[in-house]
């Protein structure tokens, strides 16, 4: 019986891809995941347990969760203070002009790591700047797959570094540390296996000779004639990158950062601000209504370039709220599950395999993989392994983030290789690239989980709980 409510999830999920496709995590996941937990309830209820106990696991498991949907509404309107103060841009325009021609695939990885880094997103990234490279090197003669390849390896290196992303944040808050010791945790893995992936591209790449930009060159052109870019912008991230340095905590840090972002967009970005709020007249009322709506609500600012259009918006706060509600519906099933001990009769068994923290962390692994396979979603491969695996790694002595940096490692990387998943199916779709024939070459998707079960195994950076 204690599979019931699982087997049900993964029955719904699967059937909600095949009906809603890529617009199922708007809401069609998430009822899914109260039905699975109302199943489990009913078990629960009808083997004696009590309404109030129930309800008790389901407010403390939701309660976990608290400060990372502060972090993830603090992250929307940074985004939208980013997007609109021209720091986003700037990043991208400085990124792009790493371009180097005569080693495409290598630089590709790097432009679309940069990129992702800054707006926190795989799926716009590739959607935008990846489009256009996969164009450039079709033109140049390279293979589909191999250029798909690059694009999503650096993408989801970017993405998953990332503070802006929602899947950096949601490990963490479900292994039950914070935002800025899962990136700096993950930083021991997560980089040696991007400069094996660079390595690899850079003898893939090193005899073509690339020597047309033009897209490129487009791109920046109409950046620089969209905002004013100047490296002065960049004083904001630095500044949120000392906080973090002097370890100030996340929802702070990412407040100033915002505010900060506004401060620059009145500075800079005066029309931009115009535009926005369709006025001749720089005024404060003008320029509150800009800041303020960039954090709050979506942000679109248009070019003449229909693909840089989509990189330029931002949802604000709103646009995190279908992963807010996401993670509400998540830890209502993980609380049930927890709270009437259906999720410790499944995990058991799974659990009483990993004698060793190498194993340990490869079940972990194994199990996140299993999810996004079955389960055909990148989040449930994070929330559903981090709520039955959190007390194997503190029995074990382990801190928080060695579970937080497998999540990533093994569930968000993994997803964009499986076809049927939310992640392989959308970039399958975007690039016009069939999912097996990038798979091959997404060499850091494929080294990430060998890397951190490697690390488990020789017990290296595997940090102690009180250490």
């Amino acid at each position: 019986s204690a599979l019931i409510p699982v087997i049900i999830l993964i029955i719904l999920l699967s059937f909600n891809l095949y009906v809603y496709g890529d617009s199922s995590l708007e809401g069609a996941n998430q009822l899914a995941l109260l039905f699975a937990a109302s199943v489990g309830l009913i078990i629960s209820l009808l083997h004696g347990a009590k309404w109030e106990e129930l309800l008790e696991g389901v407010k403390k498991s939701i309660s976990s969760t608290t400060s990372a949907m502060i972090i993830l509404l603090l992250i929307g309107a940074l985004t939208g203070t980013w997007l609109l103060s021209g720091i986003v841009p700037a990043m991208i325009y400085y990124g792009l002009q790493i371009l180097n021609p005569t080693i495409f695939l290598f630089a590709t990885a790097i432009i679309t790591a940069i990129v992702s880094l800054a707006t926190g997103s795989s799926w716009s990234t590739i959607a935008t700047i990846g489009i256009a490279l996969l164009g450039i090197g079709q033109a140049l003669g390279l293979g589909a797959g191999i250029i798909g390849g690059a694009i999503i390896s650096g993408a989801y290196f970017g993405d998953k570094m990332s503070p802006l992303s929602d899947t950096t944040n949601l490990a963490p808050a479900m292994a039950g540390t914070d935002l800025f010791t899962h990136i700096k945790y993950m930083m021991y893995t997560t980089i040696p296996s991007f400069i094996i992936t660079l390595i690899l591209f850079l003898v893939l790449g090193f005899q073509s000779d690339v020597s047309s930009a033009q897209n490129i060159d487009e791109l920046l052109s109409v950046l620089s004639s969209s905002f004013n870019i100047s490296p002065w912008l960049f004083l904001v991230p630095i500044m949120v990158i000392l906080l973090i340095i002097k370890k100030v905590p996340a929802i702070p840090s990412l407040l100033i950062g915002t505010l900060l972002g506004g401060a620059f967009a009145i500075i800079f970005q005066p029309n931009i601000i115009l535009e926005i709020t369709e006025s001749n007249q720089m005024n404060f009322s003008n320029a509150y209504k800009a800041v303020i709506n960039s954090m709050s609500t979506e942000t679109n600012i248009s070019t003449q370039n229909e693909d840089l259009n989509s990189l330029l918006s931002t949802g604000g706060m709103y646009g995190m709220l279908n992963t807010i509600w996401l993670i509400i519906c998540a830890m209502i099933f993980g609380g049930i599950m927890e709270v009437t001990g259906l999720l410790k009769r499944i995990s058991e068994p799974i659990i009483n395999l990993a004698k060793t923290n190498g194993s340990l962390v490869a079940t972990t692994a194994g199990t996140c993989i299993f999810f996004n396979i079955t389960a055909s979603d990148q989040y449930i491969s994070i929330v559903v392994p981090g709520r039955m695996f959190i007390d194997s790694y503190k029995e074990k002595g382990l801190a928080p983030e060695n579970l937080s940096r497998t999540l990533e490692d093994s569930g968000t990387v993994t997803s964009v290789l499986i076809p049927w998943n939310t992640c392989g199916a959308t970039q399958s779709a975007v690039l016009g690239v069939a999912t097996f024939a990038y798979l091959p070459y997404c060499f850091f998707n494929l080294i990430s989980p060998i890397m951190t079960i490697t690390y488990a195994y020789l017990g290296i950076k595997i940090k102690k709980l009180n250490n």
